[in-house]
């Protein structure tokens, strides 16, 4: 698992969720494919898995702002999402 601690290069932190998720779907077809040479699977696997905790990131962001609306006897009220 990759640590969670770790600085993102510019050019990922810049992403949306869907940019980094097309190129990690584009890394992983290539590592897949087996046509890249062992220096450079390992360059994209570690660019690979910055993009996932990229990807982690923004949706832990996205489910931390998500609300769900609660009709409780005092009316309607706003709350986080307890997704999970």
């Amino acid at each position: 698992m990759a640590d969670t601690h770790t600085t993102l290069p510019d050019d990922i932190t810049g992403m949306t969720f869907e940019q980094a998720l097309l190129e990690l779907e584009t890394v992983v077809q290539k590592l897949e494919g087996g046509r890249v040479g062992l220096e450079e699977s390992i360059e994209m696997y570690t660019r690979g898995a910055q993009l996932r905790q990229h990807c982690a990131a923004k949706l832990a962001d996205a489910q931390a702002r998500i609300e769900k609306v609660v009709v409780s006897g005092d009316g309607i009220a706003a709350q986080p999402a307890d997704i999970g």
